[in-house]
């Protein structure tokens, strides 16, 4: 398959997996400490977790994130990947996340909660589909560095949750672990580039806000969404020159 092609088929595959997030991502953007959201703002049960948030019941169906911007970004992130990785199997792993980062970030964005149903199978899917991988030739990454690498970067993340539990929630611990074993595929220099950029990415939001007086020094941000775009940054660098 030549590379077009290839992307086109990733973009194809990130927009519809991007069409089926609106409703999960109304229903885990439920305050932390409150249950998952089981109806609509019209107080209609909400059916499922995959699909358009629109409620058929409601004067004014739609409710929660529109389809087409998650659409939209969810294919541009799974072309942009395999733009960088091609053929290389690994690919298929980067697609199957994609979209879950996708979705976290939303949710995080919308109430600054990660919720565990995600962060946890993410790490743990990372880890067993890249062991699987490993198995596959023609692979470029190697699964030790992955574990050794979720590990580390949990831990660190656990650290600074402990000395500022305020800035950094346990959310970001549990997804620190899978963002650590995708970006450790490719190595401890993508660990850190990934790292880096994240914190960067962090930094000037919180900046931009502070500029614009819609937040000041104290205000907490919600981090995953650095977290994971730091990541994916590392993973194009990583598997472009892998």
């Amino acid at each position: 398959m030549t590379t077009g092609l290839l992307v086109l088929a990733a973009a194809l595959w990130g927009a519809a997996a991007g069409a089926l997030l609106p409703r999960a991502a109304y229903r885990f953007s439920a305050p932390s400490g409150e249950v998952w959201r089981e109806e609509c703002p019209g107080g209609h049960t909400v059916r499922g977790w995959l699909g358009r948030a629109a409620c058929p019941e409601c004067a004014e169906p739609a409710y929660g994130p529109r389809t087409t911007p998650l659409l939209i970004a969810t294919a541009l992130v799974c072309a942009v990947l395999a733009a960088a990785t091609g053929t290389r199997p690994e690919l298929g792993v980067w697609l199957l996340l994609a979209p879950v980062g996708v979705l976290l970030t939303v949710v995080d964005f919308r109430v600054r909660r990660l919720p565990d149903p995600l962060t946890l199978p993410f790490a743990a899917a990372a880890l067993v589909l890249l062991g699987l991988t490993a198995l596959v030739p023609e692979h470029a990454g190697h699964w030790t560095t992955a574990l050794l690498a979720s590990l580390a970067l949990g831990g660190g993340y656990f650290v600074l949750f402990l000395v500022n539990p305020a800035g950094m929630g346990f959310g970001d611990v549990k997804l620190a672990l899978g963002v650590g074993a995708a970006l450790g595929w490719y190595g401890w220099p993508t660990v850190m580039l990934g790292t880096f950029a994240g914190f960067l990415l962090g930094a000037l939001y919180g900046a931009a806000l502070v500029i614009t007086r819609r937040a000041t020094r104290k205000t907490a941000i919600p981090f995953g969404p650095f977290l994971i775009t730091g990541a994916l940054l590392g993973l194009l660098v990583g598997s472009y020159t892998a």
